[in-house]
């Protein structure tokens, strides 16, 4: 088991420690240009790449977006209930929680731990929240009101085109399909070599509410997901799948969004620095449980 959970956190540790260490150690990373391609080329790329060849039923991808919808809005509740015992802004910590970092590094992890079939299920989570951090992130998080950004999103419109050719039981032509299957292959690389520049990048303050609030997102994550999966009666891959997306840390959205809209940044900043340190040391106990269970 041990060598099995290496096996699945390694790519993720590595891939994240080339682009700490790629910082530290003084180098150039054009971080806006690569968050640019990833963002408007890889990830559009890999939603329709893996929702293209995957055979996901419409019920199963509805029951992964039910879920991750429900899971949202009980975080954010939840959030807005800790803020309101703490004392903290609930516009800081309510994004925090609702939004955690199931892209760069909950995709990696789910498809070295899962395999394609747990890949899929865990790009239409990514799909659904992508949807809401890309609506809710850009109208109200970094506070523009642009609907005609929202609209041409490049992620918006890829989850529009792989829902269409979902429900019309279609694929792209060969070429397209092609070219889209080569690009995927720069998103989860570009993901987690970025994830780590910005860890290096971020000089986070209030390290103790960001350790204390950073474990409690994760902790809370992994029990709400697990409720809804049970409540939902999804099978075990879609179960585990669920659980371990949401049990993931903050993602550095949320802090580039708090900069842009000067919201707290720093504390944001130790949000996402500290929770993806502990998740770290949480994500191997949560595959220990749910790998087997998922079979």
């Amino acid at each position: 088991m041990l060598s099995e959970l290496f096996a699945v956190m390694a790519p993720v540790l590595i891939g994240a420690g080339i682009g700490y260490f790629w910082k530290r150690w003084g180098y150039e990373y054009p971080t806006d240009f690569i968050s640019r391609l990833v963002f408007n080329v890889a990830s559009p790329c890999l939603v329709l790449a893996t929702l293209g060849h995957a055979h996901i039923d419409k019920h199963s991808f509805g029951q992964m977006a039910l879920a991750c919808v429900i899971i949202c809005l009980i975080m954010g509740v939840a959030a807005w209930g800790l803020a309101r015992l703490f004392k903290r802004d609930w516009k800081v910590l309510a994004p925090a929680f609702m939004f955690p970092n199931v892209g760069n590094m909950g995709l990696p992890v789910c498809l070295y731990a899962f395999g394609e079939p747990g890949m899929t299920l865990a790009v239409a989570f990514y799909l659904v929240l992508s949807i809401g951090n890309f609506s809710l992130g850009i109208f109200w998080m970094s506070g523009e009101r642009s609907l005609k950004m929202l609209l041409g999103n490049p992620i918006m419109i890829s989850v529009a085109i792989a829902l269409s050719l979902m429900m019309l039981d279609a694929q792209l032509p060969r070429w397209i399909a092609n070219t889209v299957d080569l690009m995927s292959g720069l998103a989860i690389p570009l993901m987690l070599i970025t994830l780590g520049v910005s860890l290096a990048s971020i000089r986070p303050q209030h390290l103790g509410s960001g350790f204390l609030f950073g474990g409690i997102r994760l902790c809370l994550g992994a029990l709400v997901g697990w409720l809804v999966g049970w409540a939902l009666q999804l099978p075990p891959l879609a179960h585990a799948v669920l659980v371990i997306q949401s049990s993931m840390p903050v993602a550095v959205f949320n802090y580039l969004y708090a900069l842009r809209a000067n919201r707290s940044p720093q504390e944001v900043a130790s949000l996402v620095l500290c929770s993806t340190i502990l998740a770290f040391g949480f994500l191997p106990l949560m595959l220990a449980w749910w790998m087997p269970a998922a079979g």
